[in-house]
């Protein structure tokens, strides 16, 4: 019922993740129906252990960390509710550790990186126009993929567009960087980056292009939204600000590159030469 309820309020991505938590939670319990009465330590404890050692995906593989503790996290998100609405009276949330989550490299671009690239001749103009407007506006691939002319307010500076994530809708300027990538003007309802598509040909040009500009890093698509993150904190923009612009539903998400500015800090410390040798 209360899945139900979601759809009409979260993101179909959200949404999904409730209902994979609940069809593991149903294969850990063997289709026998549990109530939240039922739900004490060492429910919620066995629970985590099958996600961890027995959950599988499709393809018959172990699940990820991240998504173990995610699928964990969504049922935590339930008993706390039921605990909060007197539906249980004890809540073994806090009785049961969570699933730590794994932070996976997030690989972006340094500025001198990306200047090379605006440089360098890409198979794709739309591509490249596509990706280096992501690296000034932190847009997603899909937000600019389906970004129209309507949504562009050329004299304000401006792009209004619906997240693709939160469905709210989001209002972005624009640097005079970004609009220089826009090309020409069409009709309201035509499409700013025109054929711009996802395939196995555009990643291929995409390596090329990075290749071709001296870059060998794993990039993808998604990277500029990376890059545009740590140049705004690497230029002391404070991460309020970025997170807003990121279109992040909770700080902690953007706090990831936060701590990636951290460590360049420290190596940009431990690289200086020494003075006294």
């Amino acid at each position: 019922m209360r899945i139900r309820n979601k759809e009409h309020t979260d993101s179909k991505s959200n949404v999904s993740l409730w209902e994979s938590a609940l069809i593991h939670l149903q294969k850990y319990c063997e289709g026998n129906p549990l109530s939240f009465a039922d739900f004490d330590a060492d429910v919620l404890l066995g629970f985590r252990t099958y996600l961890i050692k027995h959950a599988r995906t499709k393809s018959d593989k172990l699940l990820s960390s991240n998504t173990t503790s995610c699928y964990f996290n969504k049922v935590r998100a339930a008993l706390n509710k039921a605990f909060h609405e007197g539906i249980i009276r004890r809540n073994p949330v806090n009785e049961v550790k969570s699933i730590k989550i794994e932070q996976n490299p997030r690989n972006y671009l340094e500025e001198e990186e990306v200047i090379a690239l605006y440089r360098t001749e890409c198979r794709y103009d739309v591509l490249k126009r596509a990706f280096l407007f992501s690296c000034l506006t932190g847009m997603r691939w899909s937000d600019i993929q389906k970004l129209t002319w309507d949504q562009i307010a050329l004299k304000e500076q401006r792009a209004t567009f619906r997240h693709t994530k939160t469905k709210h809708l989001q209002y972005l300027d624009l640097p005079d960087d970004a609009i220089s990538l826009l090309g020409s003007q069409g009709e309201a309802h035509e499409r700013v980056f025109k054929g711009l598509r996802y395939s196995s040909y555009t990643n291929v040009a995409l390596t090329q292009w990075m290749l071709r500009a001296g870059i060998t890093k794993h990039i993808t698509f998604h990277c500029a939204r990376h890059t545009f993150a740590v140049r705004m904190l690497t230029n002391d923009i404070d991460i309020y600000t970025v997170s807003k612009l990121l279109g992040h539903s909770e700080l902690k998400t953007t706090q990831i590159y936060s701590d990636i500015v951290e460590r360049k800090r420290k190596e940009a410390m431990t690289t200086l030469p020494s003075l006294f040798q």
